[in-house]
């Protein structure tokens, strides 16, 4: 027991006890946790009772726990600080996990047992659970002959290494790829306190003396609007591109064509065709023929905006556009159209100001919750807060973790995550933390953030709120534990907050002199919003059709050149304008190779047609106030998957969602 993952945390809200757990307690925890939760459903299975709710469906429910605790701890540290010891870990549990979900799921008399529960008498959550339940065993392959399930035993293992392969490729590819400058003119544009930052970055990785600019995620990187050198921005914009192709240890490309050709085998011998068709079968989406449709009417639309954006750069910039200047020329021409130099904002905006009082500020205007930091409690590294969340009335909601400066045992992007589940069966309240990715400043001097990455944490804390206001009996349905197309609804309604007027003039003033950001100045933010979305269609459309291309490929398909056939489905998709590259080429889409997203990436715009619907009943309700954010607090954020999300909708809405607010927010209409 000196293992603190093997028995539930004495903490408050069982936060894990980060401050005594080591790497070394990871994976005896999980291995115990599959010894006893074997264990618990062979007991199922012995039981001489015929089968029912409590003795199956809630047996298996329960079953795991200590499994599921050291899980969800270690899945968080995989991806937020992965030091050598954690990603040596991560190489053996991945595949241990993978088969021994496989061990429950393929076990043809457990699903037997589980499709043999009567429906009769139960509530309506507990009938769901059940049927999700059936369902799931019958997806996994539970009804498959020994050969047909030794295979996909085979196949599950191998995608297992193959993702983690993947995401530690590319984690490493992108510290590596990150470019070193040795002057600090190839830097011009870049505030002092940013150059200051670039210096540090370099020391801390024995290069004193010069400027690193590490690489976030997404191929557009923020530093491309301000660097006035166009040799530094090529220098940037190929670094972002390039991640991935390199061979050797670096490279991602041909574990993203196995990856892809993999999922392809184990679709046909679950009976799908493809992958993408597999992966959408349960979705909130009709049909892979229903997603495609959409996909492929907003892009042409798109693709023309973008063109004619592109005009208009061309002219700014006075010669012919490369991809590395147009979001340098672009914000000139929002500047010189709106009066808007977003660069010149960053001061206004602080992230302990935007936490506070922007995110924290909405949150308790809405649902009347209030934070309390809790420097007692400790996360998994130094730069982890910790925050208790109420009720109005006083009442302990959960706990709030955030992890927002990038480092390189980070993986990059932005994200939610679940330490602790809730569930009123298990009694459990719920514990998240959200991950982000913005460049440590240097010390003593403040966090300063771009206006996207203010956007950023308003929706990640979207998510949180999501698992936070849960309030389901089983965990199986809690918080985020929806399908992909759904899940990103709440969080982007939660950036509509970021320019609400009674939230932006709270958290947006200078750091040094305390000034509000200027109304004439929030009113033009606002206005220029319209801008670029050509831009930003057309980059996000050219990615989730880059998905849907890799991931309709048919089993015993094999892909020999990754680049040449990422470039062929762009180009069948009327996507190949090479001015705007998608928001992720094959080589760093760690959403769809070394994430939950494969054949989903999709789900961002399909999810913002409820969002952009839901912006436009908050406006027309009156917007901030307790009676709008109890209501979709209550028809929406609690709930989970508890309920079918389109009838959660239909209820919330009165009405199914309609598209056309979404075509106007980006310029389809």
């Amino acid at each position: 027991m000196d293992n603190p993952l093997l028995a539930p945390s004495p903490l408050p809200y069982e936060l894990p006890p980060f401050d005594r757990i080591a790497d070394t307690h990871y994976l005896p925890a999980i291995e115990a946790g599959i010894e006893e939760q074997r264990a618990e459903l062979e007991a199922v299975l012995t039981s001489p009772a015929d089968a029912d709710f409590g003795n199956t469906i809630v047996a298996l429910e329960r079953s795991g726990a200590t499994l599921h605790r050291a899980a969800l701890a270690f899945h968080n540290i995989a991806t937020s600080h992965a030091r050598s010891a954690i990603q040596e870990l991560e190489t053996v549990i991945a595949p241990l996990l993978a088969a021994h979900q496989d061990n429950i799921f393929l076990n043809r008399a457990l699903s037997e047992r589980v499709h043999r529960v009567p429906l009769d008498g139960l509530d309506a959550e507990s009938a769901r659970l059940t049927a999700e339940y059936q369902r799931k065993f019958i997806r996994a392959g539970a009804e498959l002959g020994d050969a047909e399930q030794s295979r996909l035993r085979a196949l599950n293992t191998e995608i297992s290494e193959l993702g983690t392969a993947f995401q530690q490729r590319l984690l490493a590819d992108t510290n590596t790829a990150a470019p070193r400058f040795e002057a600090a003119a190839d830097l011009d544009g870049l505030a002092p306190e940013a150059l200051a930052a670039a210096a540090d970055a370099a020391e801390a990785v024995g290069l004193p003396g010069s400027y690193l600019l590490p690489l976030v995620l997404p191929t557009a990187q923020p530093v491309l609007e301000i660097l006035t050198n166009r040799e530094s921005r090529r220098r940037v914009h190929e670094a972002s591109t390039g991640r991935g192709s390199a061979g050797g240890t670096r490279g991602t490309l041909e574990v993203a064509a196995r990856l892809a050709a993999l999922r392809a085998q184990r679709a046909a011998l679950l009976g799908f065709e493809s992958h993408a068709e597999a992966a959408t079968d349960d979705q909130t989406a009709p049909s892979l023929q229903a997603i495609r449709t959409l996909l492929e009417q907003l892009a042409p639309v798109a693709v023309r905006n973008a063109r004619a954006e592109a005009l208009e750069l061309e002219t700014m910039a006075g010669h012919p556009l490369e991809p590395w200047d147009w979001s340098y020329y672009s914000a000139k021409v929002r500047n010189a159209r709106y009066d808007v130099d977003l660069a010149a904002l960053r001061p206004y905006f602080e992230l302990e100001s935007v936490l506070t009082d922007g995110v924290f500020h909405a949150a308790s205007q809405l649902f009347g919750i209030t934070f309390t930091q809790r420097p007692d409690l400790s996360g998994y590294h130094p730069d982890v807060r910790v925050w208790e969340v109420h009720e109005a009335d006083g009442t302990g909601l959960g706990l709030f973790l955030g992890d927002y400066f990038a480092r390189e045992t980070k993986s990059g992007g932005a994200w939610m995550n679940a330490l602790v589940e809730q569930s009123t069966l298990e009694g459990t309240r719920p514990v998240v933390v959200n991950n982000l990715n913005i460049s440590r400043p240097a010390p003593g001097k403040p966090a300063l953030l771009s206006y996207d990455e203010v956007v950023t944490v308003f929706h990640e804390f979207g998510h949180a709120l999501h698992g936070l206001f849960s309030r389901v009996t089983y965990r199986s349905f809690s918080g985020t534990n929806v399908p992909r197309d759904y899940v990103e609804y709440p969080s982007q309604v939660n950036e509509m907050w970021a320019l609400w007027p009674e939230v932006v003039t709270n958290y947006a003033r200078h750091h040094a002199t305390g000034e509000p950001l200027p109304q004439e100045v929030v009113n033009r933010l606002v206005e220029a919003q319209s801008w670029g979305e050509g831009f930003a269609t057309t980059e996000y459309l050219a990615a989730a059709l880059l998905d849907l291309s890799w991931h309709s490929l048919q089993a015993g398909t094999a892909v020999e050149d990754p680049a040449a056939f990422e470039a062929q489905a762009l180009a069948g998709a009327g996507l190949d304008f090479a001015l705007v590259p998608p928001r992720y080429r094959t080589g760093y889409f760690k959403h769809i190779f070394a994430g939950g997203y494969a054949a989903s990436y999709y789900a961002y715009i399909w999810s913002e047609v409820l969002d952009a619907d839901t912006v436009e009943w908050f406006t027309a309700a009156g917007g901030l106030n307790r009676t709008n954010g109890d209501y979709f607090r209550a028809q929406i954020l609690s709930r989970g998957f508890s309920v079918d999300p389109l009838m959660a909708y239909r209820q919330f809405r009165g009405r199914d969602a309609d598209v056309e607010p979404l075509l106007h927010r980006r310029g389809l209409g």
